[in-house]
């Protein structure tokens, strides 16, 4: 299975080419859906969701489209994964209509560019998730030290993802699976123009995807969401996957 999709929908800039002119916000994510199986959620990352808004998420999105929602930067970049428990708990309480209706995809762990690599609160972060939210958990590192063999190992114990990020800042993240599933971020294109994906970089990905496809489930967000970026290069890779990889 392959999902792809978008971080977030809530922007401006995708009227009139997601969004017909008119047709107001608190539409866009019915409108989204309808081109899209799956979302990042983001603004999770920056504060708590009432429960309400969530169950509203839910209820205006039936079927089978699933939500991949960022954890709190309290947990990542306040505590850097220290004492994970409480703020865990009171994250998931807010998210709680989302598992409840089968829509979770999985959590995403974004950790700072200036947390270097500490495989105790690493451990005991990934300890804590099985526990408290049994599921799909992915880690984005952003700091080199991060990419090691054991910490590769760590994710593994736990079937946690490793992010597969995709940035020209940050060209030492491997491509490697840790899990029987796979989470891919794409944050800007380097050989498109401000930012988007160039047709040759895209069929590099869905030749990508497909490998990786035949392994497990494979989630896959585009993040360059300035100038509408992320839905034309999503709606461009959706069709080379229809198509094995060639448009």
């Amino acid at each position: 299975m392959v999902r792809l999709g978008c971080s977030g929908w809530v922007y401006s800039d995708w009227r009139g080419v997601l969004y017909p002119q008119g047709v107001p916000q608190r539409a866009w994510l019915r409108r989204y859906a309808e081109e899209f199986n799956t979302v990042e959620v983001n603004n999770t990352f920056y504060r708590l969701p009432s429960r309400d808004a969530v169950s509203a998420w839910v209820e205006q999105i039936p079927g089978k489209f699933l939500f991949s929602v960022k954890v709190s930067r309290y947990l990542t970049h306040v505590k850097r994964l220290r004492e994970p428990a409480p703020g865990l708990e009171r994250f998931l309480e807010r998210i709680e209509p989302l598992g409840r209706s089968g829509k979770l995809a999985s959590l995403l762990w974004q950790l700072p560019a200036n947390f270097h690599r500490d495989d105790e609160r690493l451990a005991q972060a990934l300890a804590v998730a099985s526990e408290r939210a049994p599921g799909r958990h992915a880690f984005e590192f952003r700091h080199p030290s991060w990419f090691s063999p054991q910490v590769m190992e760590l994710l593994r114990e736990r079937g946690a993802a490793l992010v597969i990020g995709d940035t020209p800042e940050r060209p030492f993240q491997p491509h490697e699976l840790t899990a029987d599933w796979t989470y891919v971020r794409f944050h800007r294109g380097s050989r498109g123009r401000g930012g988007n994906y160039s047709r040759r970089e895209l069929e590099e990905w869905a030749r990508r995807i497909r490998r990786w496809a035949a392994r497990g489930d494979v989630f896959a967000y585009f993040n360059n969401d300035w100038k509408g970026y992320a839905v034309r290069d999503a709606r461009a890779l959706a069709r080379l996957l229809e198509r094995g990889g060639r448009d």
